[in-house]
């Protein structure tokens, strides 16, 4: 039984193909296209899953799509229907677009089928799932439990918003919602784009930013935005959101209880946001741990399962180990709507079709460490580099590793191209800048010089699985890069009294421990755990570079520049690595250094893609 699940005309459009159960493929269609969260038919995303799996259009048997249109549809007219006639202005941008595209998505899907292959009758193999039971199904049926409670947050499906599922066998059953226009997701969201930053795109920045700024707002923020009850179940004072009949986020309301306005993308950021950054960040991980707590106390379960854009909080995700430690938590690593488009395919294939579901042995996952996307043999690599003109030098891949770990060492910024593409926003080790986290340098080097991005953004570590719990207070091993643990205390650097009274961004230098680059303000860090069952080459390296300085982890952030998204093929990774202050570029067995390049290839590469 062959299912091609899809996402799409939204954002973070995508394809995932499963074959009797098993995930083959998967990729995000801004990969391909090169076009941040594109939100297009995923036709490139399609085709790469076909080739990977071997098969043809006639060998597939259904084709499932992540939400169902008609329930959008309705949820756009109620809303306008209750706030009349306020937001007529934005109620008429939306219509035609719904009435020419959105609500006949099934013609639309079906158009592009015949399109491509005209041959087939693809009326009778398109399923739809609802948006949130595709989130849960993503995270239950790759998980490693035979059941767990389901925990779904995102902005919103069709009308859901927080959704609680009971996954058992192969059922996964919703038995709880929140509905729009309450939502946390979109409160979150409201706080990214008041603190500047991009709402579906810059949630990350403000969780990144948190740690700057005091939550001196939160309690300001749950006398007035939001209602939290003990069982974190909540509403939001619509009065001060302008998400529902307008075209921002935010009311002037807002603006007034704050006595800020909106800040400019681009303009200083100032401590007042960083305070409210915090404070969003302290509501949105109490609500979150109520839920959670409430939802296990009344379900019985241990096992919990989280999807949904607000899975990606890993902060908050980090809370709820260590506020409930006797749960098993797994977290879908592509939480967003990305993972919808696989979601809606398990679902298809366990729930619509009553397929046995047999959970993973040993306690491990069905992700295969999120590596779903292309991959490219070294004869492919070499032919694309020769015909780019780079000069190279293909090493065995002992002596690769050796070199690359004695640049690292050394701290040089290597871009890491190796075998199949993360599914899913977080680079994992197959697309991956890697550098030195020992070096006081690093963190602002790669900022400013390489990635184009704001200096307060933090980085994570990918860290040998065994030596985790020695430079991090968790044990639970964290492959996705999905939970926020401490540097443990006999790792820290003490600081002065006089560095300890900083504020905001004179934080940002400080030498706060052993592994300064990726600690951030607070002492967390954004952990990733590297074994060598999921990830062979990359624990070698990391290995390789442990036993040149001691130390078992890397700097590991995602190999592209602001507003791009991640690379996927070898043309993708030269042209990033020839844009920007990259020293080395390790690209299969191929090793490049920049100083070896002819000067011509070089470019204002940062400035093609937009800002995010």
């Amino acid at each position: 039984m062959n299912i091609l699940g899809l996402s799409a005309f939204y954002h973070d459009s995508a394809a995932a193909l499963i074959s009797n159960g098993e995930i083959i493929a998967a990729a995000q269609e801004e990969r391909f296209t090169r076009i941040k969260h594109d939100c297009s038919f995923p036709e490139n995303s399609i085709s790469y899953c076909l080739k990977e799996a071997k098969l043809n259009f006639n060998q597939i048997d259904y084709i499932a799509f992540y939400d169902k249109p008609f329930l959008k549809f309705e949820r756009l007219l109620e809303t306008y229907m209750a706030f009349a006639p306020k937001g007529f202005r934005s109620f008429s941008k939306a219509l035609p677009l719904w009435v020419k595209e959105k609500l006949f998505q099934k013609k639309l899907i079906l158009d592009e089928f015949k399109k491509h292959y005209p041959e087939h009758n693809w009326e009778e193999k398109i399923l739809f799932t609802e948006h949130h039971h595709s989130h849960a199904a993503s995270a239950f049926y790759p998980s490693p439990f035979n059941e767990a409670l389901v925990l779904t947050m995102d902005g919103v499906g069709e009308w859901a918003t927080t959704s609680a599922a009971i996954a058992n066998g192969n059922s996964v059953e919703i038995f709880k919602e929140i509905h729009f226009p309450h939502s946390i997701g979109l409160f979150y969201s409201a706080m990214t784009y008041f603190c500047g930053f991009k709402v579906n795109s810059g949630e990350y920045k403000l969780m990144g930013l948190a740690p700057y700024g005091k939550p001196k707002y939160a309690q300001l923020i749950k006398e007035n935005l939001i209602d939290i009850k003990e069982d974190g179940s909540f509403r939001l004072n619509m009065k001060y959101f302008d998400y529902c009949t307008g075209l921002k986020m935010t009311s002037k309301h807002f603006d007034r209880l704050f006595n800020l306005p909106a800040r400019n993308p681009e303009a200083e950021m100032t401590q007042a946001y960083m305070d409210i950054a915090a404070s969003a960040q302290q509501v949105t991980e109490e609500v979150v741990l109520k839920l959670a707590k409430n939802l296990l106390k009344e379900t019985g379960m241990k096992n919990l399962c989280l999807a949904g854009g607000v899975a990606l909080n890993c902060v908050a995700n980090g809370k709820l180990l260590r506020e409930i430690p006797d749960i098993n938590l797994w977290i879908q690593p592509a939480a967003g709507d990305a993972g919808g488009a696989l979601g809606s395919a398990l679902a298809t294939h366990y729930y619509f079709l009553d397929q046995k579901r047999e959970p993973p042995k040993n306690k491990k996952d069905a992700m295969k460490g999120s590596l779903f996307g292309p991959q490219y043999s070294q004869h492919e690599i070499e032919k694309t580099l020769k015909k780019l003109g780079a000069n190279f030098t293909t090493l065995p891949e002992e002596k690769m590793l050796e070199q690359t770990a004695r640049a690292l060492s050394e701290e040089k910024a290597i871009g890491w191209f190796q075998g199949r593409m993360e599914f899913g926003p977080r680079a994992l080790g197959a697309r991956s800048i890697l550098a030195d986290p020992r070096s006081p340098e690093t963190q602002k080097n790669l900022n400013l010089k390489i990635k184009f991005r704001e200096s307060f953004r933090p980085f994570a570590p990918s860290i040998l699985e065994e030596h985790t719990s020695d430079f991090f207070d968790f044990k639970t091993p964290s492959p996705y890069m999905l939970l926020v643990g401490e540097v443990k205390k006999e790792k820290r650097k003490a600081l002065s009294e006089k560095e300890e009274n900083l504020f905001g961004l004179e934080k940002l230098h400080l030498k706060r421990s052993e592994v300064p680059a990726v600690t951030h303000v607070d002492y967390s860090a954004r952990v990733q755990t590297v074994n060598q069952e999921t990830h062979p080459l990359y624990y070698k390296l990391i290995k390789n570079f442990e036993e040149i300085t001691g130390c078992p982890l890397l700097v590991n952030t995602s190999f592209n520049v602001r507003g791009e998204p991640i690379v996927c093929t070898p043309e993708d990774a030269f042209q990033c690595f020839m844009g920007t202050n990259l020293d080395l570029l390790v690209i299969g067995n191929c090793v490049l250094e920049k100083s070896e390049q002819p000067a011509k290839l070089r470019g204002n590469y940062h400035s093609q893609f937009k800002k995010d």
